[in-house]
């Protein structure tokens, strides 16, 4: 199949998604209201809550929720075949992922920018709240460190791409500084002086990279990168959004839209085939990717992630992105588009895996003992290792063989067959850019949430403007998902990560439709419904997988936390359940009352 057969296929669909479908739950099924005072003017105090451009906004919530889920998730999924991924990355974005988006930023906008747990405690009732704000705190924790340890792996003995991740923190202060203090709301000029020193950084990153003594103090280990990535996730959590959290994703936006725009270019011009096939036996499990380790149902949908239907995104959507909206009119925009955009990121990554011979994608992904079992032989994998200038083999976790994907279509854009290893190496880097991201906003909801937390019991935490509670918060916080990074390794956390990742999604749906019962649109109840309630046999069933063979690798601490969660949600469904049941009973009264 011709890669631009599915670029094409796929823009089409999500641009009719958006043009009808999105803007048919805006407006009939929420009421989205552009008068009404939104939490970001109501409590604006500078620090969270604070008014921003409808494109600053998109930039900031584009890139915290995509992070590793729509770049890596398909990659592994690739050992499928294309069409599976395909097909759930499109119908997912559409019908289940960007309306998952919408209703949760907007339920959260009409609950003055609370998370997800105080959404569930009223509009469920205050068991569910309780039981919830645990769940999504241990979901939160599995979450960014599994993103953390995607980062660790594209950043790690990488001078280059370590270099660009760390100077992409001060340019964001520079930007914060310039748009909230010298020049306040002047996002034009913002952007260009993000986007010079942006460029400046990226074109300077070979030189360093070559250079013995600055490659050096960018050659970082895995341990001084989960440290690193710890420490800046700590600073984004305790600092004033303005001042480096909210430039610094409108900033890397910038590098993502790029370059997944240049990507989709170079498909257009190269016109490359998909190696990979439609379907490939692995479809019933005992693939070589231990990142996703059983048959397409149900790791298809849990491998993808972000790609498609993300439970991170309600986090992000009742964390930082609700205390900024500036209008209800741009929840459609924000909510709705970003996640469709990360759907055709989800596509390029998708043919990026699929473009290589199958024999040299899982020659990279798998661990050289699970490959020596397939009995394949590489195909052109030494001449790639050699026009890249890394050893490529045996690098399981989805990022390289991404990195080599996007250098290969590049490099087949004429006059560039000899700047492979310079976009192999500058893929690796927009991939640690891009996961970082999440990591940053991630943190800081856990902050807001962990406040929320133990305010109920010291009520000085709930204060947001007291700083030894947001410090002590992020703090803690920070070090509970940075100590599984810091002793974990991607294998084990990924697949967990993403039950547990869209164990959130159907409860943020389910918590969405309780909402939208509840406003008197039981008629639509179905748009929220539907995707959540499909998603609880794909979730659980992955869950008790994990249970049994993480009880047989003795890795306890993963088990209590996969047992933990599904019960605390199937808690959660229960209580919703019954509610719906006590909302129709009562709407059915009202028709049988009026019809009187």
């Amino acid at each position: 199949m011709n890669a631009l057969t599915l670029v094409v296929v796929a823009l089409c669909v999500f641009a009719l998604g958006y043009r009808f479908y999105g803007i048919f739950i805006a407006n009939r099924v929420l009421g989205i209201d552009p008068n009404r005072t939104t939490p970001a003017h109501e409590l604006e105090d500078g620090i969270d809550y604070c008014p921003t451009n409808k494109y600053v906004l998109f930039g900031h919530h584009f890139a915290a929720i995509a992070a590793a889920g729509p770049l890596i998730g398909p990659v592994l999924a690739a050992q499928f075949g294309y069409l599976p991924g395909a097909l759930w990355i499109i119908i997912g974005s559409v019908f289940a992922g960007a309306v998952h988006d919408m209703v949760i930023l907007f339920a959260s906008i009409r609950h003055n920018g609370k998370s997800i747990s105080r959404i569930a405690q009223a509009e469920i009732g205050d068991s569910a709240g309780v039981v919830a704000g645990f769940a999504v705190l241990f979901i939160l924790i599995l979450t960014l460190a599994g993103l953390s340890l995607a980062e660790v792996n594209a950043m790690m003995n990488s001078p280059w791409s370590a270099y660009t991740v760390i100077c992409t923190i001060p340019i964001a202060i520079i930007m914060g500084i310039w748009m909230g203090v010298i020049k306040p709301g002047d996002v034009a000029g913002g952007s260009a002086i993000g986007a010079a020193l942006l460029a400046l950084v990226i074109l300077t990153g070979p030189f360093i990279a070559a250079h013995p003594v600055l490659s050096h103090w960018f050659n970082l280990s895995k341990d001084q990168c989960a440290i690193f990535i710890a420490l800046y996730g700590f600073a984004a959590s305790a600092l004033p959004v303005w001042l480096l959290l909210l430039p610094r994703d409108y900033l890397s936006t910038y590098l993502k839209l790029g370059t997944i725009t240049a990507l989709a270019l170079g498909i257009v011009l190269v016109h490359p085939y998909l190696q990979m096939g439609a379907l490939t036996k692995f479809i019933h499990g005992g693939g070589p990717l231990v990142a996703a380790p059983g048959s397409v149902f149900p790791f298809l949908f849990i491998t993808i992630a972000c790609g498609a239907l993300s439970g991170f995104h309600a986090i992000i959507g009742t964390g930082t992105t609700p205390k900024m909206v500036n209008n209800e009119k741009d929840i459609l925009f924000v909510g709705y588009g970003a996640m469709l955009t990360e759907g055709f990121v989800a596509i390029m990554a998708l043919i990026a895996a699929c473009v290589l011979v199958p024999s040299d994608y899982f020659a990279i992904n798998a661990t050289t003992a699970a490959y020596k079992t397939l009995g394949m032989t590489p195909a052109h994998l030494p001449q790639l290792a050699k026009m890249v200038q890394e050893n490529i083999q045996g690098r399981p976790g989805g990022a390289v063989s991404l990195a080599v994907g996007m250098a290969y279509i590049f490099s087949s854009i004429p006059f560039m067959k000899h700047l492979m290893a310079y976009w192999y190496h500058f893929a690796i880097m927009f991939e640690a850019v891009f996961i970082l991201t999440a990591v940053d906003a991630g943190t800081r909801v856990g902050r807001y949430m962990l406040q929320e937390m133990v305010g109920k019991v010291i009520p000085k935490f709930a204060d947001r403007r007291w700083i030894p509670g947001i410090v002590l918060t992020s703090g803690l916080f920070t070090f509970s998902w940075g100590y599984l990074v810091y002793t974990g390794n991607i294998a084990m956390i990924w697949p967990l990560f993403g039950m547990s990742n869209q164990l959130l999604a159907a409860c943020a749906l389910i918590v969405g439709t309780t909402m939208i019962m509840a406003m008197g649109k039981m008629k639509y109840s179905w748009i929220t419904a539907i995707p959540g309630i499909l998603m609880l046999p794909v979730t659980m069933s992955a869950g008790y997988y994990l249970i049994k063979v993480n009880l047989s690798q003795a890795n306890y601490l993963l088990v209590c936390f996969a047992a933990s969660l599904m019960i605390l949600m199937a808690i959660v469904f229960v209580l919703a359940f019954r509610k719906w049941f006590l909302l129709g009973r009562d709407a059915k009264e009202v028709e049988l009352t009026a019809a009187r």
